[in-house]
């Protein structure tokens, strides 16, 4: 019998469901997991009692026969989500030691379905990078080579899954911190169309591009999570769309046979890494012989995804990180002379670098005489990057290209150049903007043995084709099943 680590959400949904396996047995082994390899880095918070009380009333649950989908899965949620049973930091001194009094919609919907929250995990501080490194606390490291970064923001949702210490684990996509992660760390992770998931409770960084989405082995899994997470929530989150839930599992297994798969020629120039390329070409040319067909398109403003981004997001970080002032909650200075001098060494002892510098940036761009010049610009832009897409797809079914333009890269190695960390999301970033569904898929390994994720972006609402997309190919190829050694 295969170990309880190495089953997926569905296999151990459907254990747990037969009560071959009880949800304290199942939560029991996967903490002490996450103590094993504590040295990753991936949580930030446990608390075995809270763990241990949900995973018994999950077992009553199933005993009683009224069990939700995911009644007693073990599930981690990115510490930007707030728990009322675990301190909600968002990577940062800021927050630390923060207990809020409620859940996040997200983190409500899976207890609804039965899931057992094992902890919180690890990020970049209020999900700002795109390696972890920006972390208050400590940097997650990547489990194929704990010398690289595993990704970011979501880095600890993304090593938790890899390393076999979570079945799942939530995350959120700002400008690629689902699908980026994921592919460093060879694991599948779905941001779907904005609006979808519900924001509130997520602790906010830039509000017209934040989303919560799922990651896990494989796009089963994915379908099953995703389905518990989206549906509207109009009371509280005035982004949530007036769309209802559906089972995106009802999707997996349809034909793919005539598939047309756009491949942007922007997302395959210069600046992308020739193992990415070959590990891409291969995943391509096994969707040809799956049925799909391959059709060239153009996303001709790619490029001007990342200005428009490093306007867009800041300008909004800057306005939602104005509340940690240290006056209500939040970090307080010990030493001031008065209000104004608490605010500044409050903010300036709470925020990290990262932090400081995009509100900086953000209050920049939307200051007198900038406002017009930078961010009223930026977001015209936007809306042609969204038109661009829409062009595309009449051509096309599902877009198809890289995640990042290489693997994962060695710890400290870009951190003390922000633009190249910034840089590195140029293939995210356009269906972050657009507002699309976008989604990552283990397709092969490159240079250091590392993961190679390959992105699937569909158009508005299209969750189910492109998770049926990824189900396909994860039928024909084995690449979402090899895990670490020594994991």
């Amino acid at each position: 019998m295969s170990a309880l680590h190495d089953l997926t959400v569905a296999q151990l949904a459907a254990k747990l469901k037969a009560r071959e396996v009880s949800a304290v047995e199942a939560a029991k082994h996967f903490m002490a997991r996450g103590t094993a390899h504590e040295s990753l880095g991936a949580y930030l918070a446990v608390d075995e009692g809270v763990t241990l009380a949900q995973a018994a009333a999950a077992d009553a649950q199933i005993a009683a026969g009224n069990a939700g989908a995911l009644a007693g899965v073990p599930i981690a949620h990115k510490d930007i989500f707030v728990t009322r049973d675990f301190p909600s930091t968002a990577g940062s001194k800021m927050l630390e030691g923060y207990r809020s009094p409620f859940d996040a919609t997200v983190v409500a919907k899976l207890a609804q379905a039965g899931a057992v929250t094992l902890g919180k995990l690890n990020c970049d501080e209020f999900a700002m990078g795109s390696s972890n490194e920006n972390s208050a606390y400590k940097p997650a490291k990547n489990p194929w080579d704990t010398a690289r970064i595993p990704g970011g923001s979501s880095g600890g949702s993304a090593v938790a899954v890899a390393a076999r210490l979570a079945p799942a684990a939530t995350g959120t996509d700002t400008g690629g911190s689902i699908r980026q992660p994921a592919s460093f760390c060879g694991i599948t992770g779905i941001k779907p169309t904005y609006g979808r998931a519900s924001r509130y409770g997520m602790i906010a960084f830039a509000s017209s591009l934040d989303q919560a989405g799922p990651m896990a082995r494989s796009a089963e899994d994915c379908a099953m999570l995703l389905s518990a997470i989206c549906g509207p929530d109009l009371d509280r989150d005035s982004t949530s769309l007036d769309v209802p839930a559906e089972d995106f599992t009802a999707s997996l297994g349809g034909s793919i046979e005539g598939l047309r798969i756009g491949v942007p020629k922007e997302f395959f120039g210069e600046g992308l890494s020739a193992d990415v390329r070959s590990g891409l070409d291969a995943a391509l040319a096994q969707y040809e012989k799956l049925g799909a067909k391959l059709v060239e398109i153009t996303l001709p403003r790619t490029e001007l995804s990342i200005p428009v981004y490093y306007i867009i997001a800041p300008a909004e970080a800057s306005s939602n990180l104005s509340r940690f002032d240290g006056v209500k909650f939040g970090h307080r200075a010990e030493k001031y002379t008065d209000l104004l001098d608490m605010y500044k060494k409050s903010r300036a002892e709470g925020f990290g670098d990262e932090a400081k510098r995009r509100i900086m940036i953000g209050a920049y761009v939307l200051s007198h005489g900038y406002y017009d010049a930078y961010y009223l610009q930026a977001q015209k832009i936007r809306r042609m990057i969204a038109d661009d897409f829409q062009q595309a797809f009449k051509l096309c079914d599902v877009i198809a290209g890289p995640v990042a333009p290489t693997v994962a890269w060695k710890i400290g190695e870009k951190s003390d150049d922000p633009v190249a960390n910034y840089l590195a999301d140029i293939f995210t970033l356009p269906a972050s903007l657009a507002g699309l569904p976008g989604m990552s898929i283990p397709a092969g390994f490159g240079e250091g043995g590392m993961p190679v994720g390959m992105q699937l972006i569909g158009n508005y609402f299209r969750e189910g084709q492109l998770l049926n997309a990824a189900h396909r190919f994860q039928q024909a190829t084995d690449f979402h099943l090899r895990q670490p050694e020594g994991i």
